[in-house]
C-alpha cells in the first residue's frame, strides 16, 4: 500500500495540482483584497456611500450589550443568528473578478502555446484500395 501512495504521490498531476492549490490560495486572497480594500468602497460611494459588508438582517436573540449594534462582525462573534446578505454580495462580486481574471489568464495561455496543426485522418485501408481500383480503371 505505501508502494502504491508514493507512486500516486510521484505522479506529475499530484505535484501540479498541489502547486496549482497553494498559488490559487494565496490569488484568492490578493482578489478578496482587491474587492474589499479597493472595489468595493468605490462601488459603494457611486451608490451613495453604501458598506455593503454592514447589509444585513438580524434573525437570532440580540445580546443586551449589542442591542442595536450595525456591527455585522460584532453580532457574528457574538453567535447572533444574522443573514448577511451584503457580505454575500461582496463574495459575488469576488467571484466574478476571480473568474474573469482566470478567464483572461486561460485565454492568453492558449494563444500563447502553439498547437501543432491538426494532421488530417488517414485515409482507411478499404478507401485508398477503391481509389487504386478506381484510378486503374481509369487508365483503361
Amino acid at each position: 500500500m505505501f508502494k502504491e501512495f508514493k507512486t500516486f504521490i510521484a505522479r506529475g498531476n499530484v505535484l501540479d495540482l498541489a502547486v496549482a492549490v497553494i498559488i490559487g490560495a494565496a490569488f484568492g486572497k490578493i482578489v478578496t483584497s482587491m474587492t474589499d480594500d479597493l472595489l468595493m468602497p468605490v462601488i459603494g460611494r457611486i451608490f451613495g456611500g453604501l458598506d455593503f459588508s454592514s447589509y444585513f438582517v438580524v434573525l437570532g436573540k440580540v445580546p443586551p450589550a449589542l442591542a442595536g449594534s450595525t456591527d455585522y462582525a460584532a453580532l457574528k462573534k457574538a453567535g447572533v443568528s444574522v443573514f448577511g446578505y451584503g457580505a454575500f454580495i461582496t463574495q459575488a462580486v469576488n467571484f466574478l473578478i476571480l473568474a474573469f481574471i482566470i478567464f483572461l489568464i486561460v485565454r492568453a495561455a492558449n494563444k500563447l502555446i502553439a498547437r501543432p496543426a491538426a494532421e488530417p485522418a488517414a485515409e482507411p485501408a478499404d478507401v485508398s484500395l477503391l481509389r487504386e481500383i478506381r484510378d486503374e480503371l481509369r487508365k483503361r
